[in-house]
């Protein structure tokens, strides 16, 4: 690999990008409304005539055909060669930032890309490609599919869990390339794992009831629910999620306490923490927690505090699915680094259509991918200000 000049990959790189983002264009229209992803194949809405392949090359066709169909020249939404071109700008500035520039220390040089690195770029460039579909769908249509973040979720911990297969652990640790949980913050993890299923079952069985189940229930509804909305007593809704998540505190606290005061569950803890998998596996689960929990912990005090819905659980959902990948402290930073990116377009939004709601999910995605890249500066700069 490191013989082969950057340019090359650049050009690679460049080029892959665009094809996923070929696909986050069918993601971005079928997704939210239900479609499969595979099948009808793509065809025309005009004439509902099939395209052709060469005609569905991404960047490249849509500018030999001139924006409009070959067969009954009706246009073609010029945001499809924007969401590619885009896609394959930003793959290629990721690769850049990490191998050449080194904006992460730990990865820069091709060296580091052939010895593991790119399996690091490769669960990066899935949550930033997740994140471009997640926030055009949330800009159209004020939802953010569960369904992509469960994704980007599955990948994080997968990628977590096996990247010391290729990369030294503890290098993955010292340099928070990726989650890594040891001690008793793995055991929270894990507790909280367990709580999470205990309280899916809850819900599943009746037990306990979820919140805006009105809403919930009309899949085919693709216009968020207004933070107004005289259906709902949005208080209560949001009792309603703060039993769904005890179990989850009190599994985590309760498996925590565990690993630290009771013997056997602590030597079997310490077996657990000589497995790379294992340390990977619970640092996912973490920051998936932990990203989730910032978020729905503003969601329910700001509801209960103003009697309106603060926040969409899609962000939740979103935010949640970023630290498994980029570690609990990152998604909390990207936490608070969103409502500065938001806020010229909140201003915008406020002064000239005369509204206080705006979708967060591409803020969140802003910050999200903004703390990924420059992590290092981001942690030298934290422990600076707390004088470590």
């Amino acid at each position: 690999m490191a013989l082969v000049p950057v340019w090359i990959w650049v050009i690679f790189v460049f080029a892959l990008g665009c094809s996923i983002g070929s696909f986050l264009n069918v993601v971005i229209w079928r997704l939210p409304r239900g479609m499969s992803l595979a099948h009808p194949p793509s065809s025309c809405p005009g004439c509902k005539e099939r395209i052709k392949f060469y005609d569905n090359i991404p960047l490249v066709s849509w500018l030999v055909l001139g924006g409009k169909c070959r067969c009954c020249k009706s246009p073609i939404s010029p945001r499809y060669i924007i969401i590619e071109f885009i896609t394959g700008l930003v793959h290629v500035g990721v690769f850049a930032a990490y191998f050449v520039w080194g904006t992460r220390s730990a990865l820069v040089g091709m060296e580091q890309f052939a010895n593991g690195g790119w399996l690091i770029f490769l669960v990066h460039i899935t949550l930033i490609s997740a994140l471009i579909a997640a926030s055009a769908i949330d800009l159209e249509l004020w939802i953010i599919p569960i369904s992509i973040c469960w994704f980007v979720t599955a990948v994080g911990i997968a990628g977590a869990a096996t990247a010391g297969f290729v990369i030294d652990p503890e290098y993955i640790r010292a340099n928070g390339l990726l989650p890594f949980a040891k001690g008793g913050v793995g055991a929270a993890a894990i507790g909280a794992g367990i709580g999470m299923i205990i309280s899916n079952l809850l819900l599943m069985t009746g037990v306990i009831k979820p919140s805006y189940a009105q809403y919930n229930e009309n899949e085919t509804d693709l216009t968020m629910p207004q933070a107004d909305d005289a259906r709902y007593n949005h208080r209560v809704e949001v009792l309603r999620e703060i039993v769904f998540l005890l179990p989850i505190l009190v599994c985590g606290a309760g498996l925590y306490w565990a690993a630290k005061n009771n013997e056997a569950v602590r030597d079997l803890w310490g077996k657990l923490d000589s497995f790379a998998v294992f340390n990977g596996f619970a640092g996912a689960l973490w920051g998936y927690f932990c990203g989730a929990g910032i978020v729905w912990a503003t969601r329910i005090l700001g509801t209960l505090g103003f009697g309106k819905e603060a926040m969409g659980l899609g962000d939740v959902h979103l935010m949640g699915a970023a630290g498994t990948i980029i570690g609990p402290g990152m998604a909390v930073v990207a936490f608070f680094i969103a409502p500065f990116v938001g806020l010229m377009w909140a201003l915008y939004q406020l002064i000239f259509k005369k509204t206080r709601q705006i979708p967060y999910g591409p803020f969140l995605s802003l910050a999200i991918c903004a703390v990924m890249i420059f992590a290092d500066d981001i942690s030298e700069y934290i422990t600076h200000m707390m004088g470590y």
